[in-house]
């Protein structure tokens, strides 16, 4: 049926595609997203789109077949002519490249975006973008959701004593607005890399002694830089410590990193597949499948979605 919202999911994170369905009680249409024997990506459309409003819900984690099948899905479904295909990308990989900071690197930030718009994509929606520039990197209608109104409940009824939000220097924004949302003050954690995922805590901007802290950040990977972040905060006389991440990559040890460090609790969210890791209870996930159905169905609608982005 023309102008009808339909939804397609690829391999990706399954899980949250599903979540999503459920909330705004529509099916996701059947497609056929599997490999030829050499391994190579086939992706069949099982039912008629043509006409309807589609969205596409495939995060572009590693491995690099994830964003290879968001392309190839919005190949296919340009070419079964859906009148307007948004592609829903909860987490913005090959997005730490995002400018040339040394000599004869890409910008992949960049790279990808060009990609995705040239694929099919008619716009693009999205949640916390390692840079917030990246969405000026779309050349097509991009919305940027933030995902502190999901941690926001979760850490109000916690109710947390003597609090301080934690910030690195790359972030300072959004976790600015964490901390008014949950009326406490902030710190900054000034540090450098010495290399790939390494960081170094080079000095801690405000007062976390004696403080309860929770440390904000957008990605966690290896969890190097949350870890070292945790013991420098324990050894300037901070009492708890938590963690708020949005995307939880996981690789290598990180979560033997979590577990051995001073962390209280660390609260990630669905963004990212997570249904074959195994969590102690030091790990809270949360869902964002609600903020991305709200978002989905006021597109559809026409409607405006700034109203999200408040608490």
């Amino acid at each position: 049926m023309p102008d009808e919202l339909k939804l397609i999911t690829g391999n990706s994170n399954k899980p949250l595609a599903e979540k999503i369905s459920q909330y705004l009680s529509i099916p996701i249409s059947q497609a056929e997203v599997t490999r030829f024997s050499d391994g190579e990506i086939k992706v069949k459309i099982d039912e008629n789109i043509r006409g309807t409003d589609l969205f596409i819900i495939q995060p572009t984690n590693s491995p690099a077949e994830n964003l290879l099948e968001l392309l190839i899905l919005l190949d296919a479904t340009r070419r079964a002519s859906a009148r307007r295909i948004t592609a829903v990308i909860p987490y913005f990989g090959y997005a730490r490249q995002d400018r040339k900071d040394q000599p004869r690197v890409p910008i992949t930030a960049k790279l990808v975006a060009n990609l995705i718009a040239q694929a099919g994509a008619n716009r693009v929606l999205t949640m916390d973008l390692h840079a917030a520039q990246i969405q000026g990197f779309f050349d097509i209608p991009t919305d940027h959701l933030f995902s502190n109104t999901v941690f926001f409940d979760y850490f109000i009824n916690l109710k947390i004593p003597d609090l301080v939000i934690v910030a690195d220097t790359g972030s300072i924004k959004m976790v600015r607005n964490f901390a008014k949302k949950l009326n406490c003050p902030m710190a900054v954690v000034d540090k450098r890399r010495p290399g790939t995922n390494q960081a170094e805590v080079l000095n801690i901007i405000g007062e976390v002694k004696d403080k309860n802290v929770i440390i904000r950040d957008d990605i966690l990977d290896t969890g190097g830089t949350l870890t070292e972040f945790a013991y420098a905060l324990q050894k300037k006389g901070a009492r708890d410590i938590y963690a708020c991440c949005t995307h939880a990559v996981l690789s290598g040890d990180c979560l033997g990193r979590v577990e051995r460090s001073p962390i209280k609790k660390l609260v990630i969210s669905d963004t990212i597949n997570q249904s074959g890791m195994r969590f102690t209870d030091k790990i809270k996930v949360l869902s964002v499948a609600r903020l991305f159905g709200e978002a989905i169905i006021r597109t559809d609608r026409e409607e405006s979605i700034s109203s999200l982005f408040e608490y």
